[in-house]
């Protein structure tokens, strides 16, 4: 039941292509067995992050042979949403909690919905003032990842121009757009202009912009975002990061495929909100065993899970956030944890078939029902 306190927690391997995170540390099995929880832990699940089995069984966890059995368990803590073979492990007595995106992957919703699976979605737990807890510190990754990658892919070799985010004495840096000036677009900023870059931070929030310009002292120059001004800053971009985020909702294409044709030859993409649809027209997402492609002469890279490249750092980054919530749905069970935390109430995306949460419902073209009133049901 959605009000009962959960004593089992299953963490299953992670099956997304080159997804190498694992949703739980060997710190917070021991601070979940400490308050009565036992966790199970599919075999091999931390060996991407660096994390044995033999480490977990000294924190208190049960290591179990199969996905199925860690899936058998109340609730089940992930990274990624539950992929197509996943899918039958969902059932109605099940609480899952994980990134799930369902305005970019509406099969994840119709699964979760099919199987009236209680469904918390890290991404839409919002705080008040708008922040997004469980989804900043992968932000914060994704950000200053993305950054690196399109200085790799600037290289010749790997396909791009040819050029130095920092220039050469004597010679231009690369210049970096960076659309969306929150955690994914102030770190990816911040990185391109510790190499020395020429960036530019477009976002339609001036009271951010105003922070990174008193935070950056001009260093990053910052542009309110309007048609024009993001047409002219891609136009002369050497290397385009899309950071645009809608809590819950698809991302809003701001780069249509005549502003990427109007790019330089070999300059780069990276669309770090392909995971939420992608702000630029031309992106569709990519795995890690194959990142980027050409379009228009432009090199894109739309890999949707891009933390799981450095998965070490991101499990513990993740985790750090999401263990306090995970302990508090599974010691008060989700319906008495959301009526105590309204920011883990926006979190709770499916229940008993319904959708509730508002921006998922509209996304989906679905009925929105308060999850309160749905867990209670």
């Amino acid at each position: 039941m959605a009000g009962a306190a959960i004593t089992t927690v299953g963490v299953p391997k992670e099956i997304k292509t080159l997804e190498h995170r694992v949703a739980m540390t060997p710190d917070g099995v021991r601070e979940l067995e400490r308050h009565g929880i036992d966790v199970f832990v599919e075999t091999g699940a931390g060996e991407g992050a660096s994390i044995t089995d033999d480490d977990y069984r000294a924190a208190g966890a049960d290591i179990v042979p199969t996905a199925a059995e860690a899936w058998s368990k109340q609730m089940v803590v992930k990274v990624k949403e539950p992929q197509e073979s996943e899918y039958g492990y969902l059932r109605p007595d099940l609480t899952l909690f994980t990134y799930l995106h369902l305005a970019a992957y509406p099969e994840v919703a119709r699964a979760l919905i099919d199987a009236r699976t209680t469904g918390i979605a890290y991404e839409t737990v919002q705080v008040d003032g708008g922040g997004l807890p469980l989804l900043a510190p992968m932000s914060e990754v994704a950000g200053r990842l993305a950054t690196q990658i399109g200085a790799h892919y600037l290289e010749r070799h790997n396909g791009g121009r040819g050029v130095l985010m920092g220039g050469a004495p004597g010679v231009r840096p690369a210049k970096v757009v960076v659309l969306g000036a929150g955690n994914v677009g102030w770190n990816s900023a911040w990185i391109a202009a510790g190499m020395e870059a020429e960036v530019v931070l477009i976002d339609k929030n001036l009271d951010r912009l105003r922070w990174v310009d008193q935070i950056h002292k001009g260093r990053i120059m910052t542009l309110a975002s309007n048609r024009g001004a993001i047409e002219r800053s891609v136009a002369e971009a050497d290397l385009v990061i899309g950071a645009v985020l809608v809590a819950g909702g698809r991302a809003p294409v701001l780069v249509d495929e005549a502003m990427v044709s109007s790019m330089k030859p070999r300059a780069v993409i990276v669309d770090v909100a392909v995971d939420q649809g992608g702000c630029i027209e031309t992106i569709h997402e990519t795995s890690h065993d194959d990142p980027v492609y050409e379009f228009h002469g432009v090199v894109h890279y739309a890999v949707g899970n891009m933390p799981g490249a450095v998965p070490h750092t991101s499990t513990y980054a993740l985790t750090n956030a999401t263990l306090p919530y995970i302990l508090d749905v599974a010691v008060h069970g989700p319906e008495e944890a959301a009526r105590r935390d309204r920011a883990l109430a926006l979190g709770i995306n499916t229940v008993a078939g319904k959708v509730t949460n508002e921006p998922v419902a509209e996304f989906l073209n679905d009925t929105f029902v308060d999850p309160l009133v749905a867990l209670a049901g």
